[in-house]
């Protein structure tokens, strides 16, 4: 058993580089860099918000972590074992204790399974438990996230759209994980069934000590639920804090324009828009130095030279700029 004080998750300069094969004989010409030495810890009964525009290696971040993509290189511990270098069968006992939640709802739902099957694949798989056990566990679960257990015998497409998330988190909670990985899981609902599964999801986390990591583009969600947001942008960490003092003191430009982007519903409060100008750079062509000097209104010329490292500022409070 791990010790209180030992985070659920430890991440430590993790990449993730996709070779891009061209020719007849698919040489190797180049890589996609979507993640590139990303840092980071999760404590028990935290929430850590991965954000940043499409494309920035948010969700390839996610799924190197549980090891559904191997890693290019870097250190992934859980519990304080480090599972980075383990074999598919050492693997299975930690895969009991991470789990993810899916973007879209309906993809990732078996269309041919009944629902209650499909929440208790996870224990059938594992093998934890009987088959009259396994049943009302689902039926538990079914009621936890609140769906009737009398649902167990339907199939995906008689749910709606908030319903098939609650069952993506039901087997997500089958094993009793200790991280669970939600890629965009709101960003498909509407805004109303955004903010039932949002506080679906904290009520689940103070009652059962889960942590999250927690991947979205949306900062208003972000904001509600995290503990700590790592900001991302091309592959890399550009600012990494408390949630209070992102929203309240971003000290990255990229921060800074990503929340100025988010409406805020008072018409009488006035805010300057920061606008980037230009497109995100392609991945497998980062710019040198600072990969956001190309969008930066406050760039130097060693912006576009020398690469800065992610460090403190403040406690806790972590940025990768050579203006800060």
């Amino acid at each position: 058993m791990a010790e209180s004080n030992v985070p659920v998750l430890e991440v430590r300069d993790l990449k993730k580089h996709f070779p891009v094969k061209k020719g007849l004989l698919r040489r190797t010409v180049g890589q996609v860099y979507a993640v590139d030495g990303i840092s980071f810890t999760i404590a028990s009964g935290e929430t850590l918000g991965l954000v940043g525009e499409s494309g920035c290696g948010k969700t390839t971040a996610g799924r190197t972590v549980l090891r559904l993509t191997e890693p290019t290189s870097g250190s992934i511990e859980v519990g304080g074992t480090e599972i980075t270098g383990l074999s598919k069968a050492e693997l299975r006992p930690y895969r009991r204790q991470m789990q993810i939640i899916f973007q879209d709802p309906f993809s990732s739902l078996n269309p041919r399974m009944y629902a209650g099957d499909i929440v208790g694949e996870p224990l059938l798989v594992h093998g934890v438990s009987s088959k009259k056990e396994r049943a009302e566990q689902v039926a538990a679960l079914f009621a936890r996230v609140g769906l009737r257990p009398a649902q167990m015998s339907n199939y995906p497409h008689q749910f709606s759209g908030g319903q098939r998330q609650r069952i993506g988190i039901a087997r997500a909670l089958a094993l009793g994980p200790k991280l669970i990985v939600g890629d965009e899981p709101v960003s498909a609902l509407d805004v109303s069934i955004q903010a039932q599964v949002i506080n679906l999801l904290k009520d689940l986390q103070r009652e059962r000590q889960l942590s999250y990591l927690f991947i979205s583009h949306n900062l208003a969600v972000v904001e509600h639920i995290s503990h700590q947001i790592a900001v991302m942008y091309l592959g890399r960490i550009v600012e990494y804090a408390d949630t209070r003092s992102i929203f309240t003191r971003p000290q990255h430009p990229y921060t800074e324009a990503l929340l100025s982007a988010v409406p805020v519903p008072d018409p009488a409060i006035k805010r300057n828009k920061l606008v980037l100008q230009g497109d995100v750079p392609s991945p497998v062509k980062p710019p040198s130095g600072c990969h956001f000097h190309t969008r930066c209104p406050y760039v130097v010329p060693r912006c576009r030279i020398e690469s800065p490292p992610l460090r403190e500022i403040a406690p806790g409070h972590k940025v990768s700029c050579h203006l800060r």
